[in-house]
């Protein structure tokens, strides 16, 4: 049964970018956007959603006033993200650029100027496949860690869009990424990785004052290479715009252990999801 549900998701999402791609780019964002807002609620369930924001509303001073709106741009936002995939290729090549607003670019010059080998990190954030895009095209040489799609049908698409127009040193998540990453770090090269997802093989520390399993790979790397942390975060706003932040590099003290690294990083990553938390993966039971 899985199967017969994957290929109808498959089919639905091909159609949908048959038509996204024939309307353009800011028409298809509003029609994702519509599609998204209605049934978004049909797909996934609203609970989780205000599950979450209630841990984060209970351990912040962030206000949040109304909650229904909330859940609104999430669909939206996830709609919209749906129709950018088919313009990932014109954001390559520069021809959709000016919806692109980067700043912190000379912190990516200076990797780049210096050959450093750094981790950049970040977290599901409206349209996040264009913090590595953008990244590997600055020069910058990158891999990047994905975790492979439960659809085996839309997994092969999502992988040949991120080999072809994100980066092309994608790391499937596993026992033989571990050790392709570490071919590439040992190569000199960067790595992008996300690190507000529950992991299975992490630890459970602090996010937003509760427990929840958190990876630490980036800390690993932190003690095994002596590297710096980049965090990048990146919120959609007018519709198509983007606002693409690169921080300035963190170098951690590598007296610090493993679990403290990874405390910090939880506490980046929070800052991140308080700018907007409509922009997050809300939908994503973190705290399972």
């Amino acid at each position: 049964m899985k199967l017969i549900k994957y290929f109808f998701q498959f089919i639905t999402i091909i159609i949908l970018f048959c038509l996204f791609k024939i309307i353009g780019y800011r028409n298809a964002s509003n029609l994702g956007s519509k599609i998204g807002g209605v049934f978004g609620k049909i797909i996934r369930s609203d609970k989780i959603i205000l599950k979450n924001l209630s841990y984060i509303k209970e351990n912040s001073n962030f206000k949040i006033y109304n909650e229904q709106l909330v859940v609104k741009d999430v669909f939206s936002n996830y709609g919209r993200i749906l129709s950018d995939y088919v313009y990932l290729n014109n954001f390559r090549k520069g021809s959709l650029n000016k919806y692109v607003n980067v700043i912190g670019q000379n912190y990516l010059e200076e990797i780049k100027d210096k050959n450093k080998k750094v981790v950049f990190v970040s977290g599901h954030f409206n349209n996040f496949e264009l913090m590595a895009m953008f990244i590997d095209a600055s020069g910058i040489n990158l891999s990047a860690i994905y975790r492979p799609l439960n659809n085996i049908f839309l997994n092969k698409i999502m992988e040949n869009i991120r080999i072809k127009h994100i980066c092309k040193n994608q790391i499937r998540k596993g026992k033989s990424g571990t050790r392709e990453l570490l071919n590439y770090l040992n190569k000199n090269y960067s790595v992008a990785l996300m690190i507000d997802q529950r992991v299975s093989e992490g630890i459970r520390v602090n996010l937003f004052g509760k427990q929840a399993s958190t990876t630490t790979i980036p800390a690993q790397i932190l003690k095994k290479f002596d590297c710096e942390i980049v965090p990048v975060y990146i919120e959609r706003y007018e519709d198509i715009k983007f606002n693409l932040t690169i921080e300035k590099p963190i170098k951690f003290d590598q007296n610090l252990s493993i679990e403290e690294i990874t405390v910090e990083l939880n506490k980046i990553l929070e800052r991140m999801i308080l700018k907007n938390p409509s922009q997050w993966i809300l939908t994503h039971n973190r705290w399972k």
